[in-house]
Protein backbone atom coordinates (compact mmCIF):
# COMPACT_ATOMS: atom_id res chain seq x y z
CA UNK A 1 0.00 0.00 0.00
CA UNK A 2 1.28 3.00 -0.66
CA UNK A 3 1.63 5.79 1.52
CA UNK A 4 0.49 8.04 -0.90
CA UNK A 5 -2.83 6.99 -0.38
CA UNK A 6 -2.90 7.28 3.09
CA UNK A 7 -4.84 10.32 4.21
CA UNK A 8 -3.23 12.03 7.57
CA UNK A 9 -2.69 15.23 9.14
CA UNK A 10 -3.96 18.00 6.79
CA UNK A 11 -5.35 15.14 4.37
CA UNK A 12 -8.05 14.70 7.06
CA UNK A 13 -9.44 17.88 7.00
CA UNK A 14 -9.26 18.67 3.31
CA UNK A 15 -11.00 15.50 3.19
CA UNK A 16 -14.00 17.33 5.44
CA UNK A 17 -13.78 20.49 3.78
CA UNK A 18 -14.55 18.10 0.39
CA UNK A 19 -17.23 16.66 2.52
CA UNK A 20 -18.94 19.85 3.80
CA UNK A 21 -19.73 20.65 0.00
CA UNK A 22 -21.51 17.47 -1.37
CA UNK A 23 -24.84 17.53 -1.22
CA UNK A 24 -26.32 13.58 -0.91
CA UNK A 25 -25.53 10.51 0.64
CA UNK A 26 -24.03 8.74 -2.22
CA UNK A 27 -22.02 11.69 -2.93
CA UNK A 28 -20.31 10.91 0.51
CA UNK A 29 -20.11 7.24 0.70
CA UNK A 30 -18.15 7.51 -2.68
CA UNK A 31 -15.44 10.06 -1.15
CA UNK A 32 -15.26 8.14 1.95
CA UNK A 33 -14.83 4.79 -0.47
CA UNK A 34 -11.63 6.51 -2.09
CA UNK A 35 -10.15 7.49 1.31
CA UNK A 36 -10.88 3.90 2.81
CA UNK A 37 -9.77 1.92 -0.11
CA UNK A 38 -5.95 2.42 1.43
CA UNK A 39 -6.90 1.21 4.33
CA UNK A 40 -7.95 -2.21 2.51
CA UNK A 41 -11.73 -1.07 3.25
CA UNK A 42 -13.83 -2.53 0.98
CA UNK A 43 -17.12 -1.70 2.54
CA UNK A 44 -18.83 0.07 5.02
CA UNK A 45 -22.09 0.84 5.78
CA UNK A 46 -23.87 3.78 8.52
CA UNK A 47 -26.69 3.01 10.46
CA UNK A 48 -27.85 3.61 14.30
CA UNK A 49 -28.16 0.58 16.53
CA UNK A 50 -31.66 -0.48 16.67
CA UNK A 51 -34.84 -1.05 18.85
CA UNK A 52 -36.09 -4.22 19.41
CA UNK A 53 -38.85 -2.87 16.89
CA UNK A 54 -36.95 -1.86 14.43
CA UNK A 55 -35.50 -3.67 11.13
CA UNK A 56 -32.23 -2.81 9.55
CA UNK A 57 -33.73 -0.83 6.65
CA UNK A 58 -35.51 1.40 9.70
CA UNK A 59 -31.96 2.23 10.65
CA UNK A 60 -29.68 2.42 7.65
CA UNK A 61 -28.52 5.63 6.61
CA UNK A 62 -26.13 4.66 3.64
CA UNK A 63 -24.24 1.75 2.49
CA UNK A 64 -21.04 0.20 0.10
CA UNK A 65 -21.83 -3.31 1.39
CA UNK A 66 -22.07 -6.11 -1.55
CA UNK A 67 -24.82 -6.50 -2.58
CA UNK A 68 -25.33 -10.53 -1.70
CA UNK A 69 -24.77 -9.76 2.05
CA UNK A 70 -26.99 -6.81 2.41
CA UNK A 71 -29.81 -9.03 1.18
CA UNK A 72 -29.44 -11.81 3.11
CA UNK A 73 -28.61 -9.87 6.32
CA UNK A 74 -32.14 -8.21 5.56
CA UNK A 75 -33.82 -11.27 4.49
CA UNK A 76 -32.35 -13.69 7.81
CA UNK A 77 -33.21 -10.73 9.84
CA UNK A 78 -29.55 -10.71 10.98
CA UNK A 79 -29.77 -7.54 12.50
CA UNK A 80 -30.31 -8.83 16.33
CA UNK A 81 -28.31 -11.13 16.40
CA UNK A 82 -25.11 -9.42 14.94
CA UNK A 83 -22.76 -9.12 17.81
CA UNK A 84 -21.27 -5.80 17.03
CA UNK A 85 -24.54 -4.04 17.36
CA UNK A 86 -24.94 -5.41 21.32
CA UNK A 87 -21.05 -4.47 21.85
CA UNK A 88 -21.23 -0.91 19.97
CA UNK A 89 -23.81 -0.22 22.71
CA UNK A 90 -21.13 -0.15 25.14
CA UNK A 91 -18.20 1.23 23.36
CA UNK A 92 -17.10 4.81 23.36
CA UNK A 93 -14.04 4.19 21.00
CA UNK A 94 -13.44 2.63 18.35
CA UNK A 95 -12.87 -0.90 18.10
CA UNK A 96 -12.26 -4.17 15.69
CA UNK A 97 -14.46 -5.95 14.25
CA UNK A 98 -14.75 -9.29 14.42
CA UNK A 99 -11.15 -9.43 17.11
CA UNK A 100 -13.05 -7.10 19.92
CA UNK A 101 -16.45 -8.65 19.64
CA UNK A 102 -17.26 -11.32 22.47
CA UNK A 103 -19.86 -13.42 21.84
CA UNK A 104 -20.48 -16.98 22.76
CA UNK A 105 -20.17 -19.68 19.65
CA UNK A 106 -22.45 -22.13 21.56
CA UNK A 107 -24.94 -20.38 23.12
CA UNK A 108 -25.10 -17.87 20.40
CA UNK A 109 -25.58 -19.99 17.30
CA UNK A 110 -27.10 -16.86 15.22
CA UNK A 111 -24.21 -14.44 16.19
CA UNK A 112 -21.67 -17.52 14.85
CA UNK A 113 -23.50 -17.15 11.52
CA UNK A 114 -23.83 -13.42 11.33
CA UNK A 115 -19.82 -13.79 11.51
CA UNK A 116 -19.28 -17.18 9.55
CA UNK A 117 -21.83 -15.58 6.96
CA UNK A 118 -20.23 -12.42 6.44
CA UNK A 119 -16.67 -14.75 6.10
CA UNK A 120 -18.57 -15.87 2.69
CA UNK A 121 -18.88 -12.60 1.48
CA UNK A 122 -14.69 -11.78 2.61
CA UNK A 123 -15.94 -9.58 5.43
CA UNK A 124 -13.15 -11.13 7.47
CA UNK A 125 -11.63 -7.87 9.44
CA UNK A 126 -13.03 -4.62 10.24
CA UNK A 127 -13.28 -1.71 12.13
CA UNK A 128 -16.40 -0.20 14.05
CA UNK A 129 -16.91 3.35 15.06
CA UNK A 130 -19.43 4.40 17.60
CA UNK A 131 -21.24 7.66 17.38
CA UNK A 132 -23.07 9.46 19.98
CA UNK A 133 -26.27 11.18 18.13
CA UNK A 134 -29.06 13.44 19.14
CA UNK A 135 -32.26 11.97 20.71
CA UNK A 136 -30.57 8.87 22.73
CA UNK A 137 -29.83 7.59 19.73
CA UNK A 138 -25.98 5.77 18.89
CA UNK A 139 -24.83 5.51 15.38
CA UNK A 140 -22.75 2.33 13.97
CA UNK A 141 -20.33 2.97 11.13
CA UNK A 142 -18.86 -0.16 9.97
CA UNK A 143 -15.79 -0.56 8.08
CA UNK A 144 -14.39 -3.54 6.54
CA UNK A 145 -12.73 -6.26 4.13
CA UNK A 146 -10.54 -8.97 3.34
CA UNK A 147 -7.54 -7.72 5.03
CA UNK A 148 -7.40 -3.87 6.48
CA UNK A 149 -3.96 -2.21 6.92
CA UNK A 150 -4.40 0.61 9.54
CA UNK A 151 -1.24 1.79 11.86
CA UNK A 152 -2.51 2.53 14.91
CA UNK A 153 -1.08 6.84 14.16
CA UNK A 154 -3.52 6.39 11.64
CA UNK A 155 -6.46 5.64 13.29
CA UNK A 156 -7.54 8.95 15.14
CA UNK A 157 -7.77 10.29 11.70
CA UNK A 158 -9.85 7.56 10.14
CA UNK A 159 -12.00 8.12 13.53
CA UNK A 160 -12.71 11.79 12.98
CA UNK A 161 -13.08 11.25 9.39
CA UNK A 162 -15.65 8.40 9.69
CA UNK A 163 -17.38 10.31 12.27
CA UNK A 164 -17.78 13.69 10.70
CA UNK A 165 -18.78 11.81 7.48
CA UNK A 166 -21.52 10.04 9.68
CA UNK A 167 -22.83 13.48 11.18
CA UNK A 168 -23.28 14.73 7.69
CA UNK A 169 -25.19 11.82 6.06
CA UNK A 170 -27.17 12.05 9.14
CA UNK A 171 -28.05 15.75 8.84
CA UNK A 172 -28.91 15.00 5.34
CA UNK A 173 -31.45 12.53 6.29
CA UNK A 174 -33.00 15.38 9.03
CA UNK A 175 -36.24 17.28 7.86
CA UNK A 176 -35.36 20.04 10.12
CA UNK A 177 -32.20 21.98 10.90
CA UNK A 178 -30.62 21.47 14.49
CA UNK A 179 -30.73 24.71 16.78
CA UNK A 180 -26.45 25.79 15.90
CA UNK A 181 -25.44 25.08 19.74
CA UNK A 182 -23.70 28.19 21.86
CA UNK A 183 -20.18 27.65 22.43
CA UNK A 184 -17.27 30.20 23.65
CA UNK A 185 -14.67 31.66 22.14
CA UNK A 186 -12.13 30.20 23.94
CA UNK A 187 -14.10 27.22 24.19
CA UNK A 188 -13.34 26.91 20.29
CA UNK A 189 -9.55 27.91 20.56
CA UNK A 190 -9.35 24.50 22.21
CA UNK A 191 -11.37 22.70 20.41
CA UNK A 192 -9.37 24.56 17.17
CA UNK A 193 -6.02 22.93 18.88
CA UNK A 194 -7.51 19.77 19.75
CA UNK A 195 -8.31 19.18 15.99
CA UNK A 196 -4.90 20.15 15.26
CA UNK A 197 -3.14 17.12 17.58
CA UNK A 198 -2.21 19.21 20.64
CA UNK A 199 -2.08 17.63 23.77
CA UNK A 200 -3.82 19.45 26.54
CA UNK A 201 -0.72 20.12 28.34
CA UNK A 202 0.09 21.89 25.02
CA UNK A 203 -2.81 23.91 24.67
CA UNK A 204 -2.14 24.99 27.86
CA UNK A 205 1.40 26.14 27.25
CA UNK A 206 -0.07 27.94 23.96
CA UNK A 207 -3.30 29.87 25.49
CA UNK A 208 -1.41 30.30 28.85
CA UNK A 209 -4.06 28.44 31.01
CA UNK A 210 -3.76 25.16 32.52
CA UNK A 211 -4.11 21.83 31.69
CA UNK A 212 -6.99 21.40 34.27
CA UNK A 213 -8.43 24.39 32.69
CA UNK A 214 -7.79 23.03 29.37
CA UNK A 215 -9.72 19.86 30.16
CA UNK A 216 -12.80 21.27 31.43
CA UNK A 217 -12.97 23.88 28.52
CA UNK A 218 -12.80 20.59 26.30
CA UNK A 219 -15.59 18.96 28.45
CA UNK A 220 -17.86 21.82 28.50
CA UNK A 221 -17.91 22.29 24.91
CA UNK A 222 -18.13 18.28 24.33
CA UNK A 223 -21.17 18.47 26.19
CA UNK A 224 -22.67 21.42 24.58
CA UNK A 225 -21.73 19.69 21.21
CA UNK A 226 -23.56 16.26 22.16
CA UNK A 227 -20.36 14.81 21.99
CA UNK A 228 -18.96 12.11 23.96
CA UNK A 229 -15.12 12.88 23.37
CA UNK A 230 -13.28 15.59 21.87
CA UNK A 231 -12.69 13.31 18.42
CA UNK A 232 -16.44 13.88 18.07
CA UNK A 233 -16.52 17.35 19.49
CA UNK A 234 -13.95 18.67 17.31
CA UNK A 235 -16.26 16.57 13.75
CA UNK A 236 -19.34 18.75 15.16
CA UNK A 237 -17.50 21.77 15.73
CA UNK A 238 -16.11 21.64 12.21
CA UNK A 239 -19.70 20.66 10.84
CA UNK A 240 -21.17 23.90 12.18
CA UNK A 241 -17.87 25.98 11.15
CA UNK A 242 -17.69 26.87 14.88
CA UNK A 243 -13.63 26.15 14.08
CA UNK A 244 -11.98 26.04 10.64
CA UNK A 245 -11.43 22.50 9.37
Amino acid sequence: MSQNSIPFGRDAFDFIDDVQHLSTGVEIMERLGVVLGGFGIESFCFNFLPTAEQSFQDVLLANRLPFGWLKLYQEQQFLHDDPSMRHCRRMRRPYRWFKDVPYDADREPRALEVVQRAFDFGLLDGIVVPVASGGNQVGHVWMGGTTVLLPESHQPVLHLMALYAFDRVRCLHQKHPEEKPSVTLREREVLKWVAAGKSAWEIGEILNISKRTVDEHTQTASRKLGAVNRTQAVAIAIRERLIQA
